[in-house]
């Protein structure tokens, strides 16, 4: 099987390709623009291999996408490609529509015509896997979790530009008959995520004896998934899933933000004790909540256990202690990205000359 990944330098897509890959389950054909937060050390190891190839490609460009289709041949799509981060889409929403939105069009558009051009057994297994968010569903209270049923109610533009491109992958299903499916995950972490990113911001600025900025009072509310769990929960769904179907995918780890960053402070005090012998938990300061924050957000991942055979391998507890020693072992990568495209600064502050 050859299974084109967009998005593949991402911190995801990267795993994604790393687990194709090393189980020996798919060549792969990595689409990737390079953006800011593309981390293609993350797939270094496997650059030379012979079933790896890569093309530097915006999803947005419609020929260049054709073009890649009609070279490579792949039995499958998995659609990671996507801005990501909240913050950034509150201080500006453009690249966000473009991206998640018109980008996935046009990938929907290729793709389609790409599989109506295959025959007999080609067409038959042909696959486009579309990844998505939990925050499609908006915020939850204090009980019960989002399914599959949750009607959508997206809450930033990040979220809505995430529901549109959900949208438009199960229209063009339904009414093209392009064999989809679609999975919408908790949030992940791991090694090489960008450090604009909850937990790798608050490793680093841990270790550097910065202040840890923790929004409000901490009190929201996030289940957690260990990028590598969720790179084997998307292979499962790509190689047995059933179209026209939605898995969700969670890590059954609710935890406060608060605790959260409390959690890392005590691992790096472990792990890189001051000299002092005192907690970090001193750098916590509380910073003016972002605008329309979701308070809580809990995955129910029951269908995809159930049907698909999936669970996750990492507690909050080991993954966490794994991703503080991994942040801690490979330094010079994230001091790299510190130097020359992230300063940790705050984003998100909802800036109206950026606004429309």
């Amino acid at each position: 099987m050859k299974v084109l990944v967009t998005g593949g330098a991402g911190f995801i897509g990267s795993a994604v390709i790393r687990a194709l890959l090393s189980g020996r389950i798919a060549r792969v054909v990595n689409l990737d623009k390079l953006t800011y937060a593309a981390t293609p050390e993350a797939i270094e190891h496997w650059a030379e291999d012979a079933g790896y190839a890569f093309e530097q490609i915006d999803i947005c460009d419609g020929p260049a996408l054709r073009a890649a289709f009609a070279d490579h041949r792949p039995d499958a799509v998995m659609h990671l490609a996507a801005e990501s981060h909240v913050d950034r889409s509150i201080d500006d929403a453009g690249d966000f529509i473009q991206t998640n939105v018109v980008g996935t069009y046009r990938l929907l558009e290729t793709a389609t015509a790409y599989w109506r051009e295959l025959e007999g057994e080609a067409a038959a297994r042909f696959r486009f896997h579309h990844i998505s968010t939990d925050e499609v569903y908006g915020a939850l209270g204090a009980e019960g979790h989002f399914t599959e049923e949750t009607p959508y109610q997206p809450n930033s533009p990040y979220s809505a530009s995430k529901a549109a491109s959900d949208h438009l992958v199960r229209a063009w299903n339904r009414t093209y008959g392009l064999p989809a499916v679609t999975s919408n995950c908790s949030n992940n972490y791991g090694p090489y995520q960008f450090p604009e990113k909850l937990i790798p911001l608050m490793i680093i600025n841990a270790l550097e004896e910065k202040p840890l900025p923790v929004y409000g009072k901490g009190e929201n509310v996030r289940d957690w998934l260990h990028v590598e769990d969720h790179a084997r929960a998307l292979v499962t769904v790509l190689t047995e899933g059933r179209i026209g179907e939605t898995y969700n995918v969670g890590g059954d780890s609710e935890e406060r933000n608060i605790d959260v960053v409390g959690r890392i402070c005590d691992l790096v005090d472990e792990l890189r004790p001051r000299a002092d012998g005192t907690s970090r938990r001193d750098l916590i300061t509380f910073v003016a909540d972002r605008p329309g924050h979701d308070l809580r957000y809990a995955v129910d991942s029951s269908k995809l256990r159930a049907a698909l055979g999936w669970k996750p391998r990492e507690t909050f507890e080991s993954g966490l202690k794994s991703t503080v020693a991994w942040y801690l072992e490979h330094e010079a990568w994230w001091r790299g990205i510190l130097e020359r495209r992230y300063k940790g600064e705050r984003l998100g502050l909802a800036n109206p000359k950026k606004a429309g």
